[in-house]
């Protein structure tokens, strides 16, 4: 960012470094200031639209195209591939189109630009009409095709493309890409039997692998593709730690960390979001606070993942101050981070300050979606704010938001902990999805704690038509009417439920205890 700023006369140079360096705004913002007195530079546009495709300033672009086309330079074919990828990436297929078909001339750039694009926004139909006109073809022509069938979930249509590549053009990034697909996809024996037929492999395929193992949840086959990388980056070291991370292995997620500093790799934005998320996972707010520390010394750039992982740790950690002063100093707020803010007051017990906070969202304009309502309802039903969590669930259509069992089920909670287990009753019986074994078990609980045996009398029925994986808890609910029964003396009652419980099957789980004793439980 430093050479973008110091003074120079190569004002080009600034802005190709800009570009390079990651910092696309900087290099719209230089031109802006030199366009003012100086001459078009027809060889720095290309750069320019790029930056605005990056960027998604379709208005900015548009303005490049004018100053273009009154240079007279618009027919260009470097500068006429690069307005077509603009357009197409900042979603403008109409004005990309043409673009395209005014061109005298064209070249396989600009063909693999319009593929591209159309492929990028699931126009496979255009696409393949585009590809078929094509005289001449590259393996990124190849590759689009490959990459764009995948993306849409057609790995069949993919793979028959990759098989059409010939030899010479089925480099290491046309066979990635092929495995990236299936892997993607969660087709991963289709991606192992590919990768091992591989003559080379890149990086990238090495963390394709490893992510699409640890996506399926086979963590050791994940670690067994790692162990096999000859060389390995700060790419692979950070899917390696990603994955943990997502599949709760957060200590393995940290010990990874660990061993990658060992071997001499600095951690980059994403290592240290995928650490902060373990972090938070696992309430080590000392280890987040050292990542935190990391952060600063090496003045790593602060993006949004990090800061919303810097107030996602300290809220779940429990220290709701330096969240709140991080969360704070974000200038723009997007919805992870208002729904870690929320989060963080609902799950340590301050339910009031997570229902000021929503209010204070939906008047930043930031729409809410399924997590935040979920989170709220949580805050409301622990907090005994019924009336609120009633509202609260009412937005939710306003916004556009359906309603999923999780929704259902903080609301089935909210009301019976309140003692209106008849509106309870008429929601489950009212509710566009079937009730579960959580919300069942949920007015059962209301159910016993206010002694409500006719309420239970009206349940009990449907505790038996719930269906459930092997092993979701509902003997629990047996239990439970069991215990019910027993303290409103409904000997018979309870008896049966027992005998219901003997006739499936169904086993007490026995208690157990640990102890820690130089930091191994015991």
């Amino acid at each position: 960012m430093r050479n973008c700023t110091k003074n120079s006369s190569n004002w080009s140079s600034l802005i190709r470094n800009c570009i390079t360096q990651g910092s696309p705004k900087q290099a719209l913002i230089i031109y802006t200031q030199v366009r003012r007195n100086r001459s078009f530079v027809v060889g720095i546009i290309p750069l320019l639209l790029k930056a605005c495709a990056s960027l998604s300033v379709i208005k900015y672009g548009k303005a490049l195209h004018c100053e273009s086309i009154k240079a007279g330079v618009e027919f260009d074919v470097m500068l006429g591939s690069s307005l077509i990828n603009m357009y197409a990436k900042c979603g403008d297929f109409v004005d990309a189109r043409k673009v395209f078909d005014y061109m005298p001339e064209r070249n396989v750039v600009t063909w693999n630009s319009m593929i591209g694009g159309y492929m990028r926004n699931g126009d496979t139909k255009n696409a393949f009409l585009l590809f078929e006109r094509m005289s001449t073809r590259t393996s990124v022509s190849w590759i689009e095709m490959i990459d764009g069938y995948a993306r849409r979930g057609e790995t069949v249509i993919a793979r028959k493309f990759f098989d059409k590549v010939s030899t010479e053009m089925r480099n290491v990034v046309t066979w990635t890409v092929m495995v990236d697909g299936y892997a993607s996809n969660g087709e991963m024996e289709a991606a192992r039997e590919v990768f091992e037929e591989m003559p080379q492999r890149n990086f990238f395929v090495w963390s394709s692998m490893i992510s699409g193992y640890f996506k399926k949840g086979d963590v050791k086959e994940a670690k067994a593709i790692f162990d096999r990388i000859p060389a390995r980056n700060l790419v692979n070291w950070n899917s390696l730690i990603s994955g943990y991370t997502q599949n709760g292995l957060c200590e393995d997620a940290l010990d990874t960390f660990i061993r990658m500093r060992a071997d001499g790799f600095e951690p980059d934005e994403v290592t240290l979001a995928c650490v902060l998320s373990a972090c938070a996972q696992l309430g080590s707010l000392d280890a987040g606070k050292e990542i935190h520390q990391m952060l600063l010394q090496k003045r790593i750039k602060l993006n949004q993942f990090i800061l919303n992982g810097l107030v996602d740790m300290y809220a779940k950690c429990g220290d709701l101050i330096n969240a709140r002063a991080i969360f704070e100093g974000i200038s723009q707020k997007n919805v992870s981070c208002w729904n870690a803010m929320i989060s963080g007051f609902a799950i340590h017990g301050q339910c009031k300050e997570a229902i000021e906070f929503f209010d204070k969202m939906e008047k930043s304009n930031e729409k809410p979606n399924e997590i935040t309502f979920l989170t709220v309802l949580s805050a409301c039903a622990h907090g005994g704010f019924v009336q609120e969590g009633l509202e609260t669930f009412s937005k939710m259509e306003q916004h556009g938001i359906t309603a999923n069992i999780k929704h259902y089920g903080c609301l089935v909670d909210l009301l019976g902990r309140a003692g209106r287990l008849v509106e309870a009753y008429d929601l489950i019986k009212g509710m566009r999805v079937k009730p579960n074994d959580t919300i069942l078990g949920a007015l059962l609980g209301a159910c016993r704690i206010y002694s409500n045996t006719d309420m239970v009398d009206r349940v009990v029925e449907g505790v038996g038509k719930v269906d459930c994986d092997e092993g979701c808890g509902v003997d629990s609910h047996y239990v439970l009417l069991s215990n019910i029964y027993k303290a409103s003396e409904r000997w018979e009652a309870a008896e049966r439920m027992r005998m219901v419980m003997s006739n499936k099957g169904f086993q007490k789980t026995p208690g157990s205890s640990s102890v820690m004793l130089n930091n191994t439980a015991r």
